[in-house]
């Protein structure tokens, strides 16, 4: 019997009248591997030129900052000391983008696990309305409600006593307030996927449903959970228009916004390689980041799209 399948395997399979059949190629298979390349390829060099470009501006001679050479000649690192000159205050804007998308990060996950894990297990009347409107919050453009902002947390509002500019809850909670929706409608899709009967079988075994969904949904959604800490810390991360308006103090601005405000050596003259090297700075470990952790990130989106 083993040689008559081997035999039958290097054959090939015959039909009912012995004629024997292989499996026919698609025609344009070739083609369209090389259209996928050709595409693959544009996208590629789409999304890294501006980071070659970045790179190449950075390592040249401050004085060369309008250059439009391809390699720089001489390399020079001068940029990357000019960007922590004390007076730029880029090493305390570090670590204040860190406070902001790391507090950012841990008070969307608090919330959005607790308000997805609700829509996805609890009926009740106007669920449909709720999950409109918090899609609905991420609609408005930024630039509407700076001014509202602005006025709220500089104490404008008589029922509103605090003043918050110049702080940092001035910037993680306007940033949440746009990272939210995206967090619990991504987890929500998660929670939904896992089966009610886990947390019925843990109450059964005596366990609360808290219990239940710390134990055994929490866990399960790991990868969701995970996914959606490293979207919204890159969101906050790059934020700039709110923590534009809200801080007016050098100590107190993120790395974005002290970038934008680097000056060179007099009044017209704009430091090109130092603002550079200042991006690649705030960028690399974002990508560094991206590519550590991509098989969870691929794996968390894949897994919120299946059921």
């Amino acid at each position: 019997m083993t040689a008559t399948a081997s035999s039958t395997k290097k054959e090939g399979v015959r039909s009912s009248s012995g004629e024997l059949l292989t499996p026919k190629k698609i025609k344009g298979g070739r083609t369209g591997a090389i259209l996928i390349g050709i595409g693959m390829a544009f996208i590629l060099v789409y999304c890294l030129a501006p980071f070659y470009w970045m790179l190449v501006s950075a390592l040249r001679l401050p004085s060369e900052g309008r250059s439009t050479e391809l390699i720089p000649s001489p390399i020079s690192f001068e940029n990357f000391v000019a960007v922590f000159d004390p007076d730029n205050h880029f090493a305390r804007a570090l670590v204040n983008s860190l406070i902001v998308a790391g507090g950012t990060t841990v008070l969307v996950l608090l919330l959005g696990t607790f308000g997805a894990y609700a829509l996805a297990r609890l009926d009740f009347r106007g669920k449909v309305l709720v999950m409109f409107l918090i899609v609905a919050t991420s609609m408005f453009p930024v630039i509407t409600l700076v001014v509202p902002l602005l006025k709220l947390f500089s104490g404008g509002f008589e029922w509103w006593p605090f003043n918050w500019i110049n702080s940092y809850q001035a910037m993680i909670l306007p940033t949440m307030s746009f990272a939210l929706p995206l967090a619990v409608w991504n987890l929500n899709a998660f929670f939904r996927q896992l089966p009610v009967e886990l947390e019925q079988a843990a109450m059964v075994d005596g366990t609360t449903r808290f219990g239940a969904f710390w134990r055994i949904i929490l866990p399960l959604a790991a990868p969701g959970v995970f996914t959606t800490a490293i979207i919204t810390f890159i969101a906050a991360w790059n934020e700039f228009l709110i923590a534009l308006t809200m801080v007016n103090q050098p100590e107190m601005q993120t790395a974005n916004v002290a970038i934008s405000k680097f000056t060179g050596s007099s009044q017209f003259d704009t430091p090109y390689g130092t603002k550079m090297a200042a991006g690649l700075i705030v960028t690399v470990p974002l990508i560094v980041m991206v590519l550590i952790f991509q098989r969870r990130i691929i794996g968390g989106l894949a897994a919120g799209s299946v059921k």
